[in-house]
């Protein structure tokens, strides 16, 4: 179970990281430029042990040199991801007795641990802006907790002698860390940063020596952080500061806009009044009465721009000429005119006939009525809606070859009308047809 988690969190804590990247590369809707991304160097003491309290291995733990780097993104002035990389010794020894005066007997008299590495990613929360009306503080509090990875060396020191516990190899353990700190903002490109981290080892191999309980080490350094960019620092902006700033203003603009607009309502009046004085009109035939020269016209006068009665032409109705050559257009596409049996789907043979028919159509702007019709075979209902159905469809053929639907008109009839016997085979095939008047 360790090493496989061993083999996934490395990559885990990658897939955070670039997800990271790849988020917001902007800070919030605002027209500020914000530094996010920041990276840090400290220095300071490793100590193997919990102020927390616990129990510890040895009785006498001493604080060593430790040495570190981090990499951060700043998501909102309050949440960032920060990835860190600690090392430095850590060492003990039972050369005093506990604080209680009792004596450590351990079998293992001291220890000197090599972290040779510690990597860990861990989500960082801004606690407060000391001022809340300040829209930038120099002053951050924060609080950390994340997981990450630590590698490390043993060397133990018993009777026998000073020995390598775990050979030569890395032991590696998981760790959680949790911290503190303060940042002082000395620049917009450099912070001062003081923390404090407690790092919880999912083991008890860090001093060489096994107790039953998990170990621990401390971290208490002091180092610079150089935010990247140009801009202002995210960390360091008060939202709560110029959330007031921008209500205050926007209070300020509301109440310019509703003197403009009442100044407006104003303007907008007068211009009404004088329109509608201008477009008065009285006899009511769409000409002004500054305009009209007909006065008093009764209602319903066509007049002309003067306001005058207007005397228009007849209008002349062109006669429409069917002629013979026409008709045989029409009856020829009524002969070659087939539908698939019972639908309303037109027979490819059909179309030639029935382009011509659009053609002339469309030439001398004719007007066609198609009537649908059908034998007795079947229901009344039925066949009354398959030659609405086939009329319909003729209709719809012309149309898209071009004719005016507005000119077109299409009944369907049933069986009502038969021009032949129904008893026969010959005499139903001629009542199942679709009639073209053209007019």
């Amino acid at each position: 179970m360790k090493l496989q988690l061993f083999k996934t969190l490395p990559v885990a804590l990658a897939g955070l990281l670039i997800g990271s990247v790849a988020s917001a590369q902007e800070s919030p809707a605002t027209s500020t430029t914000f530094r996010t991304w920041s990276i840090g160097v400290n220095a300071g003491v490793l100590t193997p042990l919990s102020p927390l309290g616990g129990k510890n291995d040895f009785s006498n733990n001493k604080s060593s040199f430790g040495y570190g780097l981090y990499i951060k993104k700043q998501f909102t002035p309050y949440f960032s991801l920060r990835l860190d990389g600690v090392r430095g010794k850590l060492k003990g020894d039972n050369s005093e007795p506990y604080e209680s005066g009792a004596v450590n007997n351990s079998p293992v008299r001291a220890f000197d641990t090599q972290l040779s590495y510690s990597g860990s990613l861990s989500a960082v929360v801004n606690m407060f802006n000391i001022d809340m009306f300040k829209k930038e503080n120099t002053l951050q509090l924060y609080a950390s907790a994340g997981a990450g990875i630590a590698g490390y060396k043993p060397t133990i020191t018993t009777a026998t002698g000073t020995s390598l516990f775990a050979g030569d190899k890395n032991i590696n353990e998981l760790i959680i860390p949790v911290g503190l700190g303060a940042k002082f903002k000395i620049s917009d490109a450099v912070n001062f940063d003081l923390g404090w981290t407690i790092n919880f080892v999912d083991g008890d191999n860090l001093d060489g020596y096994y107790k039953g309980g998990n170990d621990k080490y401390n971290y208490a350094y002091a180092g610079l952080e150089f935010a990247l960019g140009s801009g202002k620092q995210l960390a360091f902006h008060n939202p709560v500061a110029l959330t007031y700033d921008e209500a205050l203003k926007a209070k300020q603009t509301a109440e310019g806009l509703k003197s403009d607009l009442n100044a407006q309502k104003a303007d907008n009046a007068k211009l009404r009044a004088e329109l509608n004085d201008i477009l008065k009109d009285t006899d009511g035939d769409g000409v002004a009465d500054k305009l009209d020269k007909c006065p008093d016209t009764p209602a319903g006068t066509v007049v002309d721009g003067s306001g005058c009665p207007l005397k228009t032409p007849e209008k002349v109705v062109e006669k429409v000429i069917v002629t013979e050559e026409d008709r045989k257009v029409v009856n020829e596409a009524i002969k070659n005119l087939e539908f698939d049996l019972g639908k309303a789907t037109i027979r490819p043979k059909s179309y030639a006939s029935l382009n011509r028919v659009a053609a002339l159509l469309i030439q001398k702007n004719f007007s066609l009525k198609l009537a649908g019709h059908t034998d007795n075979t079947g229901s009344k209902e039925l066949n009354l809606r398959l030659s609405k159905e086939r009329a319909e469809s003729v209709k719809a053929y012309l149309v898209s070859q071009g004719a005016n639907a507005s000119r077109i008109e299409a009944t369907g009839y049933g069986m009502g009308q038969p021009i032949a016997s129904n008893k026969t085979a010959a005499g139903r095939q001629q009542n199942r047809r679709v009639e073209f008047t053209l007019y």
